[in-house]
C-alpha cells in the first residue's frame, strides 16, 4: 500500500491542482450524498435540528450551483427512539421496525421543513433490497428517480426499515447508497460520517494517520478497520469501504468525509478552475470503465437462484480469460433454476468467484456437466453461462459460500 500522506490543513497549497478524483467529485452533475445516523442525532438519540439544517444547507448549496442531489439518509430508527422512550438502538427487529415507523415520519417532516428554507421540494423514497434485487423493480426505481430529479426534487432515500425483514435488508445505508449511485447514473458518491477520513488504524490512536487518496482497492489491504464508535447507527468503516469499492468498481468516484465538513465536501469545481473543490476526507479513484447497469445489477444486487461448482480450469477461464462457462468445467449443481435466472459460480473450495445468467434449466444440468459441447445434442450445445452474461466477483473476505438451496437431483 502507498504510504499515507500527512493530513490536509485548509486544502492544497495555492497553485497546486487537486487530484483527478477530487475534481471529478467537484464537477459531478448528479451526486449521491449519504449521511449516517450518528451525524444527525444527539447523544440521547433524538434528531439534532442544528446538524440536520447544516447538512441541508450544504446540499442546497450544491443544488443551487447546478447539481442534482440524491440524499441517502439514515436516522429513522434513531429519530424514533426518544418518542418511544428507548434509551438506545433496539436489537430485535420488531422494535426496530416500530421505531422506524415513528421516526421515519419525523425525519421526513424535518427534511421537508429544512429544505423549504431554500425553496426546495423533497420526495421520500423508501427501498428494500427487493426493489433492486428484482430487475423489474430496479428499472422502475430508475424511472422514479429520473422523474423526481427532472422536477427539481431532492429525493431523500432510506431503507424501508418498517417492513424490511432480515431476508430483504440491505444491512446498512452505505451499501444502499452505492447501489443508488449507480442506479441514478451519479457522477460521484459522497459518504458523510462521524469520522473525517479513512485512517491507517483506529483514528483515536496517535499513531494512526489519514489516507487522503486511494487509487486502487488493493491499497486498502492491511489497514486496521475500527468499529463504529456510536450505538445509533448500523454501519462502520468496513461498510463504508465496501460501499466505496462497490461504487469505484463501477466507475464512480467516492469521497469519504465528516458530516461536519459537508460544505467543503460538496464544494463545486468549475471546468476552468482546477484548484477549487473538495479538499477534505479521503478520495477513492474510480475504475477506468463504468460498468453497465445490467452487469452492475448482476454483481451487486441480483438474487441468486442457485449455484454451479467449477473446477480450477473453469475458474481461471471465466475470471481471468473472460471465457464462457462450458459444461465440461462444472462439477456440481445446486438449486432449482430456469434458463435466464442468476446463478453463483463457485470455486472448488466454495468461494463465489462470478455470477451470471444461466443458459440451461437445472433439470438439464445432470446430463451435461463434465461433457464437452460436441458430445451434446444440438439443442444443448451452447455455453452454460455466456461470457457476455457473467461478471467476476472479487472476494473481500475469502469466506466460502453456502450452497444455494441445496443440490439438484
Amino acid at each position: 500500500m502507498n504510504a499515507p500522506v500527512a493530513p490536509l490543513s485548509g486544502g492544497p497549497t495555492p497553485g497546486t491542482p487537486l487530484s483527478a478524483t477530487r475534481l471529478a467529485v467537484g464537477r459531478a452533475r448528479i451526486i449521491v450524498v449519504k449521511v449516517g445516523s450518528s451525524s444527525l442525532t444527539t447523544s440521547a438519540g433524538g434528531l439534532d435540528p442544528a446538524r440536520l439544517d447544516a447538512l441541508v444547507d450544504a446540499v442546497a448549496g450544491r443544488v443551487a450551483a447546478g447539481s442534482q442531489v440524491v440524499l441517502v439518509s439514515s436516522g429513522a430508527i434513531a429519530a424514533g427512539l426518544a418518542p418511544l422512550g428507548l434509551r438506545r438502538r433496539p436489537r430485535d427487529l420488531a422494535t426496530q421496525q416500530a421505531a422506524a415507523s415513528v421516526g421515519q415520519q419525523l425525519l421526513a417532516q424535518r427534511y421537508a421543513t429544512s429544505f423549504g428554507r431554500h425553496h426546495l421540494r423533497v420526495g421520500q423514497v423508501l427501498l428494500t433490497s427487493d426493489d433492486v434485487v428484482r430487475r423489474a423493480h430496479y428499472r422502475n426505481a430508475q424511472r422514479t428517480f429520473g422523474k423526481l430529479l427532472s422536477f427539481g426534487v431532492v429525493p431523500v432515500v432510506n431503507e424501508n426499515d418498517t417492513v424490511a425483514t432480515a431476508e430483504i435488508r440491505f444491512g446498512d445505508n452505505d451499501r444502499l447508497a452505492a447501489l443508488v449511485a449507480h442506479l441514478v447514473g451519479a457522477g460521484a458518491l459522497i459518504l458523510l460520517s462521524d469520522v473525517d477520513a479513512l485512517y491507517t488504524g483506529d483514528p483515536r490512536h496517535a499513531t494512526s494517520t489519514p489516507v487522503r487518496e486511494v487509487l486502487d482497492a488493493a491499497e486498502l489491504a492491511g489497514i486496521a478497520i475500527s468499529a463504529s464508535a456510536t450505538d445509533v447507527g448500523a454501519g462502520g468503516m468496513e461498510s463504508k469501504l465496501t460501499s466505496a469499492t462497490t461504487a469505484t468498481g463501477a466507475g464512480i468516484p467516492v469521497l469519504l468525509a465528516s458530516a461536519a465538513d459537508a460544505v467543503a465536501a460538496l464544494t463545486v469545481t468549475t471546468v476552468a478552475d482546477d484548484q477549487a473543490g473538495p479538499t477534505v476526507g479521503t478520495a477513492f479513484a474510480p475504475a477506468t470503465r463504468r460498468t453497465s447497469a445490467r452487469l452492475f445489477w448482476l454483481r451487486h444486487a441480483a438474487s441468486s437462484s442457485g449455484s454451479l461448482t467449477l473446477d480450477h480450469g473453469a475458474v481461471l477461464a471465466v475470471t481471468q480469460r473472460r471465457k464462457s462457462l462450458l459444461p465440461a468445467g462444472i462439477t456440481g449443481v445446486y438449486g432449482d433454476f430456469e434458463s435466464g435466472d442468476v446463478v453463483d459460480l463457485l470455486a472448488p473450495d466454495g468461494r463465489i468467484v462470478a455470477r451470471g445468467f444461466v443458459g440451461h434449466d437445472a433439470a438439464e444440468m445432470p446430463g451435461i456437466i463434465g461433457r464437452s459441447l460436441p458430445e451434446l445434442p444440438d439443442d444443448l450445445r451452447h455455453p452454460v453461462v455466456h461470457a457476455d452474461d457473467l461478471v467476476a466477483v472479487p472476494s473481500m473476505s475469502g469466506a466460502a459460500a453456502e450452497p444455494a438451496i441445496g443440490p439438484h437431483r
